[in-house]
């Protein structure tokens, strides 16, 4: 080789050490930079110029031009980002889980500084109170009393409940939109990377960090899956639905329930659009929407990941009452897995026995005794809790049955539709308790000390063992406090193994100061080499021309 052409070898040299350091600096300039890869220059040689072909040689002539840098890549675990964003997302679902348990158990233990057993006992110990003395103005105004106090009492832990189900709906169109800011983030992201890299000079590792941190993100959300494509767009996939590819952003899209106001996350490409008599159109998204919430909740399945999966099961899909728990089969497809609605039947079911066998106790001994014994002027049977939403007597003077058929639910008995008989609020002593022959009805008070005590209900339909009225709600806060150190346990070693995985994957994407320290020597030391290569060759350039020239 000429040493002209030696010239370009030591140039070449030059030039790709001056590229290792402004990547080794800055690798060091963004040591502390949330989310950053490092960055790794892979040096390679440069095509070799070819002098002369001789078959019968071991090898071909030809000089070396010198070095180039082949790529400037980013150092990161495929497997590592794979596992962390999975375990991230089932993080999330049993974090959600656990709070909603949390906030259940502080609403059933106290709610205004007044805990709900403490109404439940004192209702217990006025009808105790009653039993000594049923004909007594002052135990029937006492029963009366803690009765209004019971009913209230459970109208706010319902309500609290209804509202901690608001709020979560409010969280998951948070969610939501969310989801579809990151979406139309990656598709900007992969049009401008596209741009960047497609003349294959550049890198745009920098805007690979934010895809990369976006990617992190969206997988606390739920279930994600992604490829690159050739020309660095990334395509996505949440729960197995197309989100992101190189040219569409398929976006989420919220179906609101016209009675309860939750939401219902679909497809929005997917749905098909009906329209209405006022102009507008609704969705049909029956067989679009982004979750099959039937499906097993298991680590197995793969059907426990994402924030926002949490959040629609812990919530629900209605307000749920004491009717959830009559079908076993229909309990365990909608009810049991939600927190929320599980806990809403099975306290509404306690409340519903007790307002339901109180009133029984009453219209049965009306009815033995004959009149006017418990009936009110008018010959109708006193009951002592009323429906809000429904008449209690039809025009034949009639009791109106509960009736469970669709559009009938303002006949039932549930927490929402109670209240205390507003006549025996005014006037409790129109209980009265004294029967025809004019005795005090002792046996009326036992009946109502055994609604309390007979071991008769079940929590809900897949629990055998039956307890009485006392210690069903013990078991419902047992049930919830049992579950909520269940799911602690399970977030917790969630928890570990997300550090664990993150820890793995920062030593792999994390910037090292020795490390780039030693890098940045050694760059240094071969652009040195270089520079005195470069030297040696015009010294020797001069030497020739001054000296052999002459």
């Amino acid at each position: 080789m000429s040493l002209f052409g030696s010239l370009y070898v030591g140039a070449s040299g030059l030039q790709t050490g001056q590229n290792a350091l402004n990547t080794t600096a800055h690798n060091l300039s963004n040591v502390d930079t949330k989310g950053y890869t490092r960055q790794q220059t892979l040096l390679t040689d440069k095509n070799y110029n070819l002098l002369s072909v001789n078959p019968k040689a071991a090898a071909n002539q030809q000089t070396g031009l010198g070095v180039t840098y082949a790529d400037v890549r980013q150092v990161r675990d495929s497997f590592l980002d794979q596992k962390y964003r999975k375990e991230s997302g089932r993080s999330a679902f049993y974090e959600v889980s656990y709070n909603t348990l949390g906030e259940v158990e502080t609403l059933l233990g106290e709610l205004d500084g007044e805990s709900f057993s403490e109404s439940m006992n004192d209702l217990w110990e006025a009808v105790q109170e009653l039993a000594k003395q049923p004909a007594s103005s002052v135990t029937q105004g006492l029963l009366i009393q803690r009765a209004s106090q019971f009913v209230e009492q459970a109208g706010n832990v319902y309500s609290a409940l209804s509202k901690y189900q608001d709020n979560l709906n409010n969280q998951i169109k948070g969610e939501v939109d969310q989801i579809n800011q990151y979406a139309d983030r990656l598709f900007a992201l992969n049009n401008e990377i596209i741009k960047i890299e497609t003349g294959g000079i550049e890198r745009a590792n920098d805007l690979r960090d934010e895809r990369n941190q976006i990617l992190d993100a969206l997988g606390g959300y739920g279930n994600i899956s992604y490829s690159e494509d050739w020309n660095g767009s990334v395509n996505v996939k949440y729960e197995g639905h197309t989100l992101v590819n190189a040219t569409q952003v398929f976006k989420i899209g919220l179906d609101q329930n016209s009675d309860t106001g939750f939401y219902t996350p679909f497809w929005q490409g997917d749905a098909k659009k009906i329209p209405q008599e006022n102009g507008t159109f609704r969705y049909d998204i029956s067989n679009c929407k982004v979750f099959d919430l039937t499906r097993e909740i298991s680590t197995a399945c793969n059907t426990d990941i994402g924030s926002l999966k949490g959040m629609l099961v812990a919530r629900g899909d209605h307000r749920a009452d004491y009717t959830d728990l009559q079908d076993a089969d229909a309990y365990n497809e909608t009810v049991s897995s939600s927190i929320l609605m599980n806990v809403q039947a099975e306290f509404d079911n306690l409340v519903h026995n007790i307002v339901t066998k109180f009133n029984e106790v009453l219209e049965n001994a009306a009815e033995k005794e004959g009149s006017p014994y418990l009936r009110n002027e008018d010959g109708t049977i006193i009951q002592l809790f009323q429906r809000i939403s429904s008449d209690t007597y039809d025009e034949n003077g009639k009791l109106i049955r509960e009736d469970l058929s669709a559009g009938k639910e303002n006949t039932l008995f549930t927490i929402s539709n109670l209240v205390v008989n507003p006549d025996l609020v005014k006037e409790p002593t129109k209980l009265g308790f004294i029967k025809n022959d004019k005795k005090e009805d002792y046996a009326i008070a036992q009946e109502l000390q055994a609604v309390f005590e007979t071991k008769a209900y079940r929590l809900n339909p897949n629990v055998t063992t039956k307890s009485n009225l006392i210690d069903y709600y013990s078991n419902i806060v047992s049930q919830v406090a049992n579950t909520g150190a269940v799911f602690k346990s399970i977030y917790e070693n969630e928890e570990t193994t997300v550090s664990s995985t993150d820890n793995a994957r920062q030593q792999v994407v994390g910037v090292s100061d020795e490390e780039e320290l030693s890098n940045m020597i050694k760059f240094q030391n071969a652009y040195n080499a270089s520079s005195r290569y470069i030297n040696v060759i015009d010294q020797l350039l001069e030497h020739i021309i001054n000296t052999l020239g002459a």
